[in-house]
């Protein structure tokens, strides 16, 4: 008895400190109403299954999703454009000739077909016999467990619904409840948006249906956007299983009913075709009906308290590692809509974007799982058939920013199903470079998608300034040295990160093209999404020597020579990388002061335009730094100056980020209110189911408290006033090391780190180094001379 009371107060004080700051920060998002649409709704998933639960009280809707289930099939992407490389020679000579109309006509010939969409199952429909007004309703999210919860009382009977998606059992389960005089009396029901059927049975409902073998992007105005083949497309099953009730169970066709009961427990199964990028899913698929019944069998003998433990325990073990408060939170009885209208009306609260930032990392936590799926644009969650920018993966930005904070909110594992999208890119990458630039290496440009396409897309009729883009797969790339940065993980580098790389970098070696000067430039060139005007006036896309292309590059290949010196390999390819890296057309900076984004001083069509490209040297890369590029990182400020704070979402996220880089604490903040108080849907969601932004978001306040990229690790960078007193536990550095810290008015406090692997670490607090020899697996608190 003793020692289970010994062990009890270890678990005790192991939770206490993980989530004691934690509980003060309001883990939930709570509502006293149900939701009237998606963007009140509360996400859940498991990293393949998605769900948006809605907490009606008279009919419950969930909208169901699976992270496989999309258009399409396989591509053959040496079939796709092969002659664009012959346009190639004409373009460049076109630019040198400073013809950019011309040139931005002929890029359209180097274009290839859209990506795929990713599509929504369908929804499930709950509808309750209630008899009267609900009282006492509350709707909750809670995000240290990853539950939602549902509760309100009529008659004097309390009713509760409880919803999660289970990993380790790859099913939803939801359990109702009624207590008092009343009992639960109600039908369920499937619809779906695509070609499907249901049907029920005594203890279950199903539905079965096939995704569509091509989905035009929402955006574009053609017939037939939606195209079905029963035969090549995707096929998806999901079904619904009474696990338990004490009431009465009938069905009709396609409805099940249960009557008279005080508890009823079910599992919702979810399964598609889906059998890798280069599979047929209709004729080469998976059985989705045999998936969906052998998760639904491990299930059957389990009691929802065992389910639910299994699913807080797996969950937990990445959400506990950090905890977080950025200071006294908000009321805690207002509601997390009342927070936020607060908040937009000028109502300063700290918990707020601790929140925030827990958030950041639940929703990664349910989207991305090793062996699963990359996030994509909407994360896991999606209800419409042709839903904005086809929800794939969009790689001049969005889908590198989901993924900015995983490193550092201590999410290490979660990345490898992006390094898992980038090994097939590269795949059909290698055709796309040889049949748009006659390169080596791989290419990939604006999108890919589950069928892992790198081709330029547009059809012939996009923007180039977006179309025609070649640098998604260089940019993607980085993020596999930065992998290596944090974790020391020298058998990923061999195996997974270094030939991706290399890849890479072969690609940009073959694209390079020498300019008047003898710098190497490259030619096309376009800043993703921007448009230059030229001194004529001319609104151009298309142009060569652009500062994001090289700056990605440079990026690139100082993460290669890095990794080729930790393994020690390819001496002769370093010496060509090395002799490249010294040729690239420099940096520059504009009449204006900023840098400058294009080869010529030019200004932008539109002066405050969302992205940020030709700031990555800045961050995500580190190619130039606040400390040691003086010039450079005040033309960046200007620069940020003028696209001021404000923009989308995601591109305010980025702002907070290059303002943290730059150890602008006020700046940093003022941009995350942005995001929060003008970008964000009820239920903290960005605009148009952008995850990225509360990616992005995640991002910045790590990097507002530490930063690790100049060989250092800094301390509280860039605080701002707004957040004086705080701590955090679990923020992760480069060289593998593990941040807790307090601060109080401003100034540090404490701080100790745990060594992962060994190794020196010098840590920075204002003016002050220490510098420490650490052991593997040894923890350090840390004495600065505090001032």
């Amino acid at each position: 008895m003793k020692n289970r009371n010994l062990i009890l107060v270890i678990l005790i004080l192991a939770f206490n400190h993980s989530v004691l700051a934690q509980r003060s920060n309001q883990l939930k998002l709570w509502y006293t109403e149900p939701a009237a649409k998606s963007e009140e709704a509360l996400p859940i998933g498991n990293g393949m299954l998605g769900a948006m639960v809605y907490g009606g009280i008279e009919t419950e809707k969930i909208s169901l999703n699976e992270a496989s289930l999309w258009s399409g099939g396989p591509i053959d992407a040496s079939k796709i454009n092969p002659d664009a490389k012959k346009y190639l020679p004409l373009v460049r000579k076109t630019l040198f000739g400073e013809n950019y109309k011309k040139a931005d006509s002929l890029m359209r010939f180097m274009q290839g077909p859209y990506s795929e969409s990713y599509a929504p199952l369908g929804n499930l429909y709950f509808n309750f016999a209630h008899k009267g007004n609900a009282v006492n309703y509350k709707r909750e999210l809670d995000i240290q467990n990853a539950i939602t919860r549902v509760s309100y009382t009529i008659n004097g009977t309390n009713y509760t619904r409880q919803t999660f998606a289970s990993y380790p059992d790859h099913v939803i389960v939801i359990k109702f409840t009624a207590e008092g005089k009343d009992k639960l009396n109600f039908t369920c029901n499937f619809n779906s948006l695509l070609r499907a059927n249901s049907s029920a049975n005594f203890n279950s409902l199903q539905l079965k249906g096939w995704a569509p073998v091509h989905a035009e992007p929402n955006y574009r105005k053609v017939a037939p956007a939606i195209i079905y083949d029963l035969k090549n497309g995707m096929r998806f099953c999901a079904v619904l299983k009474v696990l338990s009730t004490d009431g009465q169970k009938s069905t009709t066709d396609t409805t099940l009913r249960i009557n008279n009961a005080n508890n009823v427990v079910l599992v919702l199964a979810m399964a598609t075709s889906y059998n890798g990028y280069d599979k047929n899913p209709g004729t080469a698929g998976k059985d989705e009906k045999a998936l969906t019944q052998s998760y639904l069998k491990k299930t059957s003998a389990k009691t929802f308290a065992a389910l639910q433990a299994l699913h807080v325990k797996d969950y937990r073990k990445y959400f506990d590692r950090v905890s977080i408060n950025l200071g006294k939170p908000n009321d805690e009885n207002e509601t997390t809509g009342n927070r936020l209208i607060h908040f937009k009306k000028g109502k300063e609260d700290s918990g707020l974007f601790a929140l925030f930032y827990q958030y950041s990392r639940y929703l990664l936590i349910s989207s991305s799982r090793p062996g699963g799926l990359a996030t994509n644009l909407q994360g896991l969650w999606n209800e419409q058939l042709r839903p904005g920018w086809s929800s794939n993966y969009t790689v001049n930005i969005n889908t590198q920013m989901n993924y900015w904070g995983v490193e550092a909110a201590n999410l290490t594992e979660l990345h490898k199903p992006l390094f898992d999208l980038i090994g097939k890119v590269a795949k059909s990458g290698q055709a796309t470079a040889k049949n748009y630039y006659n390169t080596g290496g791989w290419a990939c440009h604006h999108n890919t998608d589950i069928w892992a396409m790198s081709n330029p897309v547009g059809a012939g009729e996009g923007n180039p300034c977006w179309a025609n883009w070649p640098m998604g797969g260089v940019w993607l790339s980085t993020h596999l040295w930065e992998h290596y940065t944090f974790t020391q993980d020298k058998l990923f580098l061999k195996e997974q990160g270094y030939p991706l790389i290399k890849g890479a970098v072969r690609f940009c070696l073959g694209f390079l093209i020498q300019d008047k000067n003898g710098y190497l430039i490259t030619a096309p060139s376009t800043s993703p999404e921007n448009t230059f005007l030229t001194a004529e006036n001319y609104p151009g896309e298309t142009s060569y020597g652009g500062t994001a292309d090289l700056a990605m590059i440079r990026e690139l290949f100082v993460g290669y020579l890095n990794s080729a010196r930790v393994l020690n390999i390819d001496l002769a390819m370093q010496k060509e990388v090395k002799e490249a890296l010294s040729k690239l057309y420099p940096y520059h900076i504009g009449k204006k002061g900023n840098l400058q984004e294009w080869y010529h001083d030019w200004n932008d069509k539109d002066p405050r335009h969302n992205h940020l490209s030709h700031l990555f040297g800045l961050y995500p890369g580190y190619n130039i730094t606040s400390s040691k590029d003086t010039l450079l990182a005040n033309a960046i400020r200007n620069t940020l100056h003028n696209r001021t704070n404000i923009a989308a979402g995601w591109g305010s996220s980025w702002r907070a980020n290059a303002w943290a880089r730059l150890q602008d604490g006020q700046q940093a903040y003022d941009a995350l209110k942005n995001v929060i108080a003008l970008r964000s849907y009820p239920n903290l969601l960005g605009h148009g189911y952008q995850l990225d932004a509360n990616f992005g978001s995640g991002a910045a306040i790590s990097e507002m408290l530490v930063q690790s990229h100049q060989g250092y690790i800094e301390l509280l960078p860039a605080l701002p006033v707004a957040w004086p007193d705080g701590q955090i536990t679990g923020i992760v550095a480069r060289g593998g090391f593990v941040i807790d810290m307090e601060w109080k008015k401003g100034k540090l406090v404490n701080a100790k780190v745990f060594s992962r692997f060994g190794g020196v670490c010098k840590i920075k607090n204002g003016t002050d180094i220490k510098t420490i020899n650490t052991q593997a697996k040894k923890r350090y608190t840390i004495t600065f001379n505090l001032i």
